[in-house]
């Protein structure tokens, strides 16, 4: 049957109801118990009160079964003429799959030892005017999937799964933090200065300050403030947003966490993370070896070193010393970015990055001694000045943390800005942020810094390849495109 023609055939079901006085989408429920809750201690002959959706109905005669599911478990329904009120009977008669029910009644077992409930009272709650996807068998499209996740959440129950982890794993993540007394914050998520990370920002206006601002890339520089008003310890888990491509690794909008610590390093950083993601692993999974797209991943501490400025020179035979001219000539020669004629060190440094993504193998590895160049908010190292203090950690090829020794001398953050600044194109121009500046004229402890993609770990600990179906609505083209 035409999915307008099984359209047209609920429309009369629920006309026939409404003229027969029944509300089709009433506001109140009587007092009712979760499904999961019951079926964990049932007891037979016991009054109860079930919510849910119809999922499954087969009638024999004058007496159906139906499966009813709400969100943490589903039930068998019995249901017999004789039984019911006549009201009952006409909302039974006129269910579709899918519709919103509430039915009162006895707990009781079949012959074959199937928990359900004989029905005494059936109210409809919500009449539903189109059928489910492949009647439950499971929605594959993908592109609905993402655009309707709704109806994928319906349809494929291990998606739900996916998202009770990610709630999970942002709840532990707050637990972990707790315990070790920092203090969550939330900081602007509209800034007059696009900062704190490298990314092209989404540009917004506020009328009346007659106002241009971005969407925040990061919250970094906020945080920070927060350790010169004397918060030694904070973190923030936020939505950040970057104006650029879209791909299994990517959402414009996405989620992370930003971790900072006064008297502290980068080698504490080191081990912060490490300590969080070594917990999160064995909280989820009981063990720190966890299956990945088919290979095993093995968290197991310590995690491997390897130094980012050998890993340069060995491939490209960029030295920390090069200009940005120098370096994108040097990665010509290679073969990458053959068509561009000139580039940010911190563009090129994404460049790389990319490249060495698919060389960092699957167990968790701090890839250490970035230029100095490449990093304007990091402190350098004492004995090596092109060489700063800072860390990315890649987990089977994807970069899922950023760290670094917190640069928090006034004069040498300008002068790394400016630095920054005069790299970027006449579209790409930003202003110094001269509040920030303010801020650190006033001290700032010596802190270590941390960010975490939280969209990415979720992938690797639900064993999910796309950042898409981690998040419960990524952004879509339009449909009409």
């Amino acid at each position: 049957m035409e999915l307008n023609e099984l359209i047209e055939q609920r429309k009369a079901k629920a006309q026939a109801l409404k003229e027969k006085g029944v509300t089709l989408y009433p506001s109140k429920t009587a007092a009712h118990v979760a499904i999961g809750q019951v079926l964990v201690d049932f007891q037979e002959g016991k009054k109860a009160t079930f919510c849910g959706r119809i999922i499954a109905k087969r009638s024999h005669g004058k007496a159906a079964f139906m499966d009813l599911r709400d969100s943490t478990g589903k039930i068998q329904l019995y249901l017999k003429q004789d039984m019911v009120p006549e009201e009952s009977f006409l909302v039974f008669s006129n269910i579709d799959i899918a519709d919103f029910v509430q039915a009162e009644g006895e707990l009781f077992k079949t012959h074959t030892g199937e928990p359900t409930l004989k029905v005494e009272k059936l109210f409809l709650l919500s009449k539903t005017l189109r059928p489910l996807p492949e009647k439950w068998h499971g929605l594959r499209d993908v592109d609905i999937r993402y655009r309707q996740r709704y109806l994928d959440l319906i349809s494929n129950e291990e998606v739900g799964k996916v998202f009770k982890a990610r709630s999970k794993i942002i709840s532990l993540t707050r637990d972990f933090f707790e315990q070790r007394d920092f203090l969550e914050v939330e900081t602007p998520m509209m800034h007059s200065i696009a900062g704190g990370a490298a990314g092209r920002p989404f540009k917004t206006h506020h009328n009346e300050y007659s106002m241009d601002l971005f969407l925040r890339i990061a919250p970094e520089l906020y945080l920070k403030r927060l350790l010169v008003a004397g918060i030694d310890r904070v973190y923030e888990i936020n939505r950040s947003f970057r104006n650029e491509g879209i791909s299994t690794r990517h959402n414009p909008e996405f989620t992370m966490l930003e971790v900072y610590q006064a008297y502290s390093d980068y080698e504490g950083m080191m081990h912060l993370v490490e300590s969080l993601i070594v917990s999160l692993v064995q909280e989820m999974h009981g063990k720190t070896i966890i299956s990945y797209q088919g290979k095993f991943i093995d968290f197991t501490p310590p995690w491997k070193r390897v130094s980012f400025a050998d890993l340069v020179k060995d491939k490209f035979g960029i030295l920390p010393s090069d200009n940005e001219f120098t370096m994108l000539n040097k990665l010509k020669e290679k073969g990458f970015a053959k068509e561009v004629n000139r580039l940010s060190r911190t563009q090129i440094a994404k460049i790389i990055e990319e490249v060495l993504e698919g060389t960092m193998g699957l167990n968790p590895t701090f890839v250490t001694d970035y230029f100095t160049s490449m990093c304007p908010l990091a402190k350098t190292k004492i004995d090596e000045p092109l060489i700063s203090e800072r860390f990315e950690l890649f987990i089977a090829g994807l970069e899922v943390g950023n760290a670094y020794s917190e640069l928090n001398d006034p004069t040498e953050q300008r002068k790394r800005f400016s630095e920054e600044i005069n790299e970027l194109t006449p579209d790409e121009k930003k202003s110094i942020d001269d509040d920030y500046i303010l801020a650190l004229e006033h001290g700032m402890p010596p802190a270590g810094g941390l960010g975490i993609g939280i969209d990415r770990l979720v992938m690797l600990l639900t064993d999910q390849a796309s950042i898409r179906d981690v998040i419960l609505f990524p952004l879509l083209r339009s449909e009409q495109e």
